[in-house]
């Protein structure tokens, strides 16, 4: 049986009646806490940092005693499926529920983690991991989930950052975490035959009863996926997890207890976990979770699984173009993408070829998941979309002020979920006057929609004229030989920066620099072409899949 759970009052916000601007906040003067550990709480940013929380949206007036993994695995009947694999047997939602009782009592009663410990989970894209990581927050523990791809040193940073003294990982993913020799940590891996295995432990069969946690105690750490260096860990409540379902799923997704989910985001990114776990079990459907999810393999993947729901990165959806004509995608009713900008040629080719409206989105770490999107006949190619039902987002300047629709600024955003960094100074800079700064620059257009122009650091500015690198590559991405691009700024001397493209051709496809920059000067303002075209077998990437521009502007010889 789970340990007693004791209450504590927390550092946090100060201990007097709550002001309007706390209220506003979306938080109380005084928080009760399930947490017997309370390092997460304790390291929340100060109460004059966090963001503006509206909550005005029905259905985001959650009760102030909340576990969102007891909610999730609430409703649906027992004989329900909710986890396929390619191989394996389906799993019911009340095999699910069993196991995540199980895994809940082992934790408590045989590792001894308390409601607070931090516990790190490892593994490849598998129901085990979606188990593991519901049964961590049903006992009241915050969920630290990683790439299976991240290594040694990374895997140390993490642990060291949020203070993880617990690992759940699958045998198949443990040498690195091992080799990182964290000091204090304790490894349990799952999968194997080792009688230690945390699916061989003994444990009681009996329900495990939720730990009654608050609707904001920490539920999940999520870290940023290092697109620019050292990761930032952003603190998500258990609230947080539901409300991204209540908002972006609910409004703008709209699933049905029938649909199949699949895509290619980890679990380990939050763009997965959503798509994936949290927002197939809050509507009751199913979803099947891909070891492997390359573009050759979720085209058969949707097929064979006649999949609904597909979750997804642009550049996946570029890639499995010439492929479509090989498999049946009929069951397709929805397609997501999200992670980076979605050019509005891959969208279109898409739409020609399937006839399915991509569903465009942005989204950060920090704030959990999808905020601005569009769905069907409400969406615009070229445009991200407008803000999700219960977001509110806006155009800024530097200094915090609107800037009028039409000229491009910073975006800023604010809704039911908010960026709170553990302990790092970087939430002065995300988080300014209750506004979510993402560092992204957009244009409002007159008719409410936003358009991404590039992240604020990625504008290049060269002989006095500003070029959106996202613009440059969409050109190049209309050239039938192009299969990736991404475009940066270089320093140069007499034009303070040169655009250069980075590109990957087709298989077989003559490199030919004058030939690519003939056709975007076709396409674009000459000014706008890029001086340099470096051909590259493929682009650096994240483990999550995102553009490591930073390692672009230091590549080396151009062609």
């Amino acid at each position: 049986m789970p340990s007693p759970t004791r209450y504590a009052r927390c550092r946090g916000p100060p201990r007097r009646p709550p002001t309007a601007a706390h209220k506003a906040r979306g938080r109380t003067a005084m928080i009760v806490s399930a947490h017997v550990d309370t390092f997460a709480r304790d390291h929340l940013p100060p109460p004059d940092q966090w963001p503006d929380l509206p909550f005005e949206l029905p259905g985001l007036r959650y009760p102030h005693r909340l576990n969102c993994a007891a909610e999730l695995l609430a409703g649906p009947p027992d004989e329900r499926p909710v986890f396929h694999t390619p191989d394996g047997p389906t799993w019911t939602y009340g095999e699910l529920r069993a196991r995540v009782d199980r895994l809940a009592h082992v934790l408590t009663a045989e590792l001894g983690v308390v409601p607070g410990h931090r516990v790190l989970l490892r593994g490849p894209t598998t129901p085990w991991l979606a188990a593991c990581w519901l049964a961590v927050l049903k006992a009241g523990a915050v969920a630290v989930t990683v790439l299976a791809q991240q290594r040694p040193h990374e895997l140390a940073v993490i642990c060291d950052m949020a203070l993880v003294r617990h690992a759940l990982c699958d045998i198949r993913s443990v040498d690195d975490l091992a080799k990182a020799e964290i000091p204090g940590l304790r490894i349990t891996t799952y999968g194997g035959d080792a009688p230690d295995d945390l699916l061989r432990r003994p444990a009681p069969g009996a329900p495990y009863p939720a730990v009654d946690t608050a609707a904001d105690d920490v539920a999940l750490i999520a870290f940023t996926s290092g697109t620019t260096g050292r990761p930032k860990g952003c603190m998500h409540f258990h609230r947080d997890v539901l409300a991204i379902a209540d908002t972006f799923s609910k409004h703008v997704l709209k699933p049905h207890a029938d649909d199949v989910f699949t895509g290619s985001p980890p679990l380990g990114f939050t763009f997965g976990l959503g798509g994936l776990v949290v927002f197939p079990m809050r509507a009751g459907a199913s979803a099947l979770l891909l070891e492997q999810a390359h573009p050759k393999q979720l085209l058969p993947a949707v097929a064979d699984h006649r999949v609904s729901v597909l979750f997804t990165a642009p550049t996946a959806y570029r890639a499995m173009l010439d492929d479509l004509d090989a498999h049946d995608v009929s069951s397709l009713r929805r397609c997501v993408s999200a992670g980076e900008n979605l050019p509005a040629a891959t969208w279109r080719a898409w739409y020609e070829r399937t006839g399915l409206r991509i569903i465009n989105g942005i989204g950060a770490t920090e704030l959990l998941h999808i905020f601005i999107s569009a769905a069907d006949d409400d969406v615009r190619p070229g445009t991200t979309g407008v803000p999700v039902p219960g977001w509110e987002a806006r155009v800024q300047d530097a200094d915090g002020r609107p800037v009028p629709d039409g000229e491009p600024g910073l975006l800023a955003v604010r809704g039911p979920v908010g960026c709170r960094y553990l302990a790092d100074p970087r939430q002065r800079d995300y988080v300014r006057d209750g506004w979510n700064v993402t560092g992204d620059t957009y244009v409002r257009e007159p008719d409410g929609y936003f358009r991404y122009v590039a992240r604020a650091d990625d504008m290049i500015i060269s002989a006095g004229y500003n070029i959106a690198g996202p613009e440059v590559e969409d050109a190049l991405l209309r050239h039938p030989d192009v299969v990736e691009a991404a475009v940066v700024g270089r320093p140069d001397e007499a034009r303070g920066q040169v655009v250069v493209a980075h590109v990957v051709l087709k298989e077989g496809a003559v490199r030919d620099a004058d030939a690519l920059r003939a056709f975007v000067k076709a396409e674009l303002a000459p000014y706008k072409c890029p001086r340099e075209i470096v051909f590259s077998d493929a682009l650096p990437r994240t483990a999550t899949g995102k553009l490591q521009r930073f390692r672009l502007r230091t590549d080396g010889d151009q062609q």
